[in-house]
């Protein structure tokens, strides 16, 4: 009977780490899934160069060569005159070739450039390097969207951030309850073992390696949760083509490190901090709390 409460006391409290490892879990999702939201958003305005008119199929590969060569640019969108012609016709609210007896417009390249190089300055060079193309007449940019896409998103990420540091506060306050608690009843098997010689980490150990155990195992559960919520999440709440987070190896590597370490560093410092009170108390201390 004894041993039975015994495991069903561990169960309860690695149920417990689990759940507030899950917390942990899903404030670094928020973190990453703001971090990737800013990114898809500055990666999703282009760079728009408009080919001179008489360009030919020579300056066409040669523009399309210079792109694929740059590691900047992650992907590019050729646009017709025509199809460009289609693109502002709602906008103008009307047919410019019908006014004018010819398409205005050219063929154009739409670029769009990786999120490490949409800051102004990295933007400027590469709007002025396109330029100095012979083949390129206009180079384009929505800058001052750019300036303010992500400001907006920094802000709520600055807030996840706090909350997400008080929450591990919160976290490590709760589990060393949770472990605390569990240890107070071994208090007297401490004391004893204090008494016949014991050191403080022989003490120790045997506790500190069943709540590392304990705080791993929950940590692991805490990670398959919060996983599957994300992909519960992409799957049926997230418009097609987007995603709340998406599973890179990268985000699925830090999730796992961050909630699984967590477990680990809590669940060690609490045993040694919960152990500690109980190796320095004397016997007449031991039974009056």
């Amino acid at each position: 009977m004894r041993k039975f409460r015994f495991r069903n006391s561990s169960f309860i409290s690695a149920v417990s780490v689990a759940l507030v490892l899950c917390l942990i879990g899903a404030e670094c999702v928020l973190l990453l899934s703001a971090g990737a939201l800013v990114t898809r958003m500055r990666e999703g305005l282009s760079i728009t160069a408009v080919l001179m008119p008489d360009a030919d199929s020579t300056h066409y590969a040669q523009m399309e060569s210079y792109l694929a060569e740059d590691q900047r640019c992650i992907r590019y969108t050729f646009v017709s005159k025509e199809q460009a012609l289609q693109k502002e016709i709602p906008s103008l609210g009307m047919n410019p070739e019908e006014f004018l007896g010819f398409n205005p417009l050219g063929d154009e390249y739409e670029i769009h450039i990786a999120e490490a190089y949409t800051h102004p300055d990295s933007l400027t060079v590469i709007i002025d390097q396109l330029s100095e193309l012979p083949y390129v007449c206009e180079v384009s940019y929505p800058m001052k969207v750019a300036t303010v896409i992500g400001r907006p998103v920094q802000r709520i990420l600055w807030i996840i951030f706090i909350v997400a540091l008080v929450l591990l506060l919160v976290a490590y306050v709760l589990i060393v309850n949770t472990i605390r608690l569990q240890i107070y009843a071994k208090r007297f098997l401490i004391n004893t073992m204090t008494l016949v010689g014991a050191t403080p980490w022989v003490t120790r150990r045997p506790f500190v390696r069943r709540n590392m155990l304990m705080g791993f195992v929950a940590g692991v559960v805490a990670v398959a949760i919060v996983l599957a919520g994300v992909i519960f999440f992409n799957t049926r709440f997230i418009p097609t083509g987007e995603e709340l987070l998406p599973l890179t190896f990268g985000n699925i590597s830090l999730i796992v490190v961050v909630v699984i370490g967590s477990g680990l560093l809590i669940t060690l410092l609490a045993s040694l901090i919960a152990t500690g009170r109980y190796i320095r108390m004397d016997n007449n201390t031991l039974y009056e709390i």
